[in-house]
């Protein structure tokens, strides 16, 4: 990266940052992206995993962005990324006669109508009777009826990822645990960044005629290398979400419940539910937000209230917490801030991102890319993200057809292709290439079956991880679905990882005991009554354990 000019340098791994990457070299621009941690490390691992156009904005009256979020949503699921993007219905309880079923059922209507493309089945009334035939584990004095309707949902980090693959497909050079730590300028002029690639230590210096700045709720943190003249303001909502086993609630369909705030989802994970989310501001480490007793009891007591059998803290597998960069208003509630994106562009070379939801992703960063290219010499074309598949859609179907002939090949049952298709789409040929030349990869990670040895190398070898964590939390999805959170796993991965990282046993250690450390601190945490105490609670563990150096440096 020091040693060329880029058109175009991106700032953040998220699914922005990585989206207006492929976006600007799917346009013929030289391309760099730099990501401080690693892919989708912050936000874009840790949202409710949905694709959705964002039932609750039609109560805010902001029609735009559904009817956009719904494009985006039918683009996903028909034509960029269908091996990650799945449909998913979900059952919203009515609870009162006439007046609900009228309102709640002309806002899902609605909603239908605002999707052009018609790539979902049309919402359905339900009488209470077929409403519990769908959902037995709700109780009968819950609802007197529903509305069912569909949305989609999606594994964010592996999105996200994906992203930055696709994009380095195409030329982009991509880099993690590399840290912005200064802006280059030629006088007013942004020329670049400095950056210091955290693995090594050495600091280099990447040129380029504009530099996009998508970071995410680090938005306000970065404008102060700009000269305070970041153009935006962030605020940051924090999201808990938990995961119990799909045994403890009986149920065909996904749930969304209204609360005093926003909504709640009950969406179907694997072998678990994700339940969530609150929204609550955030104003300590943005690094490592965490999950108070408050957050989840929020949680337990709203699904509870509509459960026959109710959940407990016992039930609760996984635990986890994200950040959404809201733009900063006058709302006193972040429930009520916009989910709309702005770009803005305050000095010559610089263009800044913020705002904006998940879905939207691909918008965002065509809008970025579009502001950036005005200031190139050269005639630019416009965006073709539209009609670009992500890597691993491209014969994603006559895979999924043929997947009987490749459960044989590889020696593995036909469910666990199905799984794999899910998650790599036609780069599951990469994964069994793997199997093929050593057998033992086709077995399930001891601790975590729901995953292959293979899926670990293959984290390392072609998606990027660097460290233990990079596997557990994002590549596969074992810290929240295994009830330790991965800790009877991390050894058996680090052993499996390391003689493609180059550690020894020293490194291996360094890395397990990191990781168990974060666990530990992590759930440490979740028993505190509010923020406040459960980062004190969590800064303690970390404390006590010293300082844990990685293989190439503190973490």
């Amino acid at each position: 990266m020091g040693d060329d000019e880029f058109d175009v340098l991106v700032v953040g791994g998220g699914v922005v940052g990585a989206g207006a990457a492929l976006d600007a070299v799917s346009r013929g621009l030289s391309v760099a992206l730099v990501e401080a941690q690693d892919w989708a490390a912050g936000t874009s691992s840790r949202s409710s995993k949905l694709v959705h156009g964002g039932l609750r904005y039609l109560e805010q009256l902001d029609f735009k962005l559904v009817r956009e979020a719904l494009k985006e949503r039918g683009l996903l699921l028909t034509r960029l990324a269908p091996h990650l993007v799945r449909p998913v219905p979900f059952l919203f309880p009515l609870r009162h006669r006439l007046w609900e079923r009228f309102y709640v059922g002309a806002g899902i209507a609605l909603y239908d109508m605002l999707d052009g493309g018609r790539v979902l089945p049309r919402h359905r009334h339900m009488s209470r009777r077929r409403a519990l035939a769908a959902a037995p584990s709700l109780h009968p004095e819950a609802l007197i009826g529903a509305v069912q309707y569909y949305d989609a949902q999606v594994d964010d980090a592996r999105f996200a990822m994906t992203l930055a693959r696709t994009a380095a497909g195409y030329g982009a050079a991509v880099a993690t645990r590399t840290r912005m730590t200064a802006l280059e300028r030629d006088g007013a002029r942004v020329t670049g960044a400095r950056v210091r690639d955290l693995e090594s230590d050495r600091e280099i210096v990447v040129r380029a005629r504009q530099v996009i700045n998508a970071t995410g709720v680090w938005t306000d943190e970065t404008a102060q290398l700009a000269g305070n003249e970041g153009g935006l303001r962030v605020r940051a909502s924090k999201g808990v979400h938990i995961t119990v086993p799909r045994d403890r609630i009986t149920l065909h369909t996904g749930l969304i419940l209204r609360t005093e705030k926003s909504v709640l989802f009950t969406i179907p994970w694997g072998r678990h539910w994700i339940i969530g989310t609150t929204d609550t501001d955030w104003n300590l480490d943005k690094g490592r937000p965490v999950a108070s007793r408050a957050d989840i009891d929020y949680l337990l007591d709203h699904v509870n209230q509509v459960l026959g059998t109710p959940l407990t803290h016992e039930d609760i597998d996984g635990v986890y917490t994200g950040l959404r960069p809201l733009l900063a208003g006058d709302a006193s509630d972040t429930a009520k801030l916009s989910r709309e994106h702005t770009v803005a562009r305050p000095a010559p070379g610089l263009v800044v991102i913020a705002g904006g939801k998940y879905t939207t992703y691909r918008v965002m960063a065509k809008d970025a890319v579009d502001v950036a290219v005005r200031e190139l010499d050269a005639a630019v074309p416009p965006s073709v993200t539209d009609r670009l598949p992500l890597l691993g859609a491209e014969g994603y179907e006559a895979l999924r057809n043929g997947r009987t002939r490749l459960a044989a090949r590889a020696g593995i049952d036909v469910a666990r292709v199905e799984h794999l298709l899910g998650r790599y789409g036609s780069a599951v040929e990469d994964l069994i290439e793997l199997i093929e030349a050593d057998a033992s990869l086709g077995e399930p990670l001891t601790g975590a079956a729901d995953y292959l040895r293979a899926e670990a190398v293959y984290a390392v070898t072609h998606e990027g991880a660097l460290h233990l964590e990079d596997v557990l939390v994002r590549r596969t999805r074992i810290s929240i679905e295994e009830r330790d959170r991965g800790i009877g796993v991390a050894s058996e991965v680090a052993e499996l990882i390391a003689p493609v990282l180059g550690w020894d046993e020293e490194d291996i250690r360094r890395e397990t005991d990191r990781y168990r450390t974060t666990v530990h601190a992590e759930m440490s945490a979740e028993l505190q009554p509010d923020d406040l105490s459960a980062v004190a609670a969590r800064e303690e563990i970390f404390d006590g354990a010293g300082p844990l150096e990685s293989s190439a440096g503190r973490l």
